[in-house]
């Protein structure tokens, strides 16, 4: 239950974690650990936002 090294920030409290606007929608999107590797390359917070992006690429 501890984590990947990198995540050790985290240890269960969600109001600490980092989010930042979709491109495509605008919603707040909160850290995910899939996306622990490449956070500062996510762009999109759904499939559906990542097919229907405006021309922001």
């Amino acid at each position: 239950m501890n984590g990947s090294p990198g995540t050790s920030q985290h240890r269960g409290n969600k109001a600490n974690l980092p989010s930042k606007p979709c491109v495509a929608c605008g919603l707040p999107m909160s850290w995910r650990r899939r996306w622990a590797k490449n956070w500062d390359e996510v762009k999109y917070c759904s499939d559906a936002c990542r097919r229907n992006k405006a021309s922001h690429d």
